[in-house]
């Protein structure tokens, strides 16, 4: 985007420029939700047998050596059908889902394997992101400015200007982006890929 104005209160021509910056890098963290959901008539009975799984789970992924392992969500819900434009009841359903970060991105498959085979139902998300995300931002955003300061040096360039635009004010446009995620594959490996890192800034330039 090129915006060009008269400034006057600098007796100066403006022209407003935006900088993009990007960073590829291999993610070093991964994290995986999966739990179990339970259905059925008797809420206790489903609530009993949701927490025996979830244990389970959790037992083998600790036996795995993983450590970092939270409940993500918990939630009951009623059931229900429609037949007939009639509501009927079927019970309730309770979902536990756990989320999962490690820094051995070769074990995602096995995670999941081992999950699903200890009674994990639902695999809701794997994302793959960056642990140093900042060091890797600032370098995004430096590309940014010094993108929007050449944009600037050719567009006078080509005007046949001798001035040199001189950049006032810099403003940053970034939305932090969420981790790459990946659909799940009932058969592993899962590949992580890269993470793009990428930084937006408007800069304003007198000349």
């Amino acid at each position: 985007m090129t915006k060009y104005m008269q400034d006057n209160n600098l007796h100066n021509k403006t022209m407003i420029l935006t900088g993009h910056g990007e960073i590829a890098t291999a993610p070093d963290t991964v994290i995986i939700r999966l739990g179990i959901q339970t259905t059925g008539e008797n809420l206790s009975q489903i609530q009993a047998e949701n927490a025996r799984i979830s244990q389970s789970i959790i037992q083998v992924l600790q036996r795995m050596g993983i450590t970092d392992i939270k409940t993500h969500q918990y939630s009951i819900d009623k059931v229900y059908d429609y037949e007939d434009g009639r509501q009927i009841d079927r019970g309730f359903s309770v979902r536990n889902i756990l989320e999962i970060r490690t820094n051995d991105l070769e074990t995602v498959g096995n995670i999941i394997d081992a999950s699903v085979n200890a009674g994990a139902n639902i695999v809701d998300l794997i994302s793959f992101d960056v642990s140093g995300r900042e060091y890797y931002y600032q370098q995004a955003l430096n590309m940014a400015i010094l993108n929007a300061i050449q944009k600037a040096q050719s567009i006078t360039m080509n005007l046949g200007l001798s001035s040199t635009a001189v950049p006032v004010k810099i403003v940053e446009n970034t939305v932090m982006p969420f981790p790459v995620q990946r659909e799940f594959a009932a058969v592993t490996p899962i590949m992580p890929g890269t993470v793009n890192i990428e930084a937006n800034v408007t800069v304003d330039f007198v000349y």
